[in-house]
C-alpha cells in the first residue's frame, strides 16, 4: 500500500510530516494511508490492529 496520506493527521504526505513521523513511532495510525478514511484502532498488549473499511487491516 502506498502511503498517500499521513496516518496520524490524515493530511496529504506531499510535504514532510516530521512531528507525525516521530509520534507514529509510539502510536498506531488513525487514518488510512491510502484513502484517508478514519480507521478503527484496537491497542492490545502485544501491539495494535487498525482496520480500514475499504483497505482492510494493518498491524504493528
Amino acid at each position: 500500500m502506498i502511503a498517500v496520506y499521513c496516518g496520524r493527521c490524515g493530511e496529504p504526505r506531499e510535504s514532510g510530516h516530521p512531528a507525525c513521523d516521530r509520534a507514529m513511532e509510539l502510536e498506531p495510525p488513525r487514518y488510512c494511508p491510502a484513502c484517508r478514511r478514519r480507521m478503527v484502532v484496537q491497542i492490545v498488549p502485544t501491539g495494535w490492529h487498525a482496520r480500514c473499511s475499504e483497505h482492510g487491516e494493518l498491524t504493528g
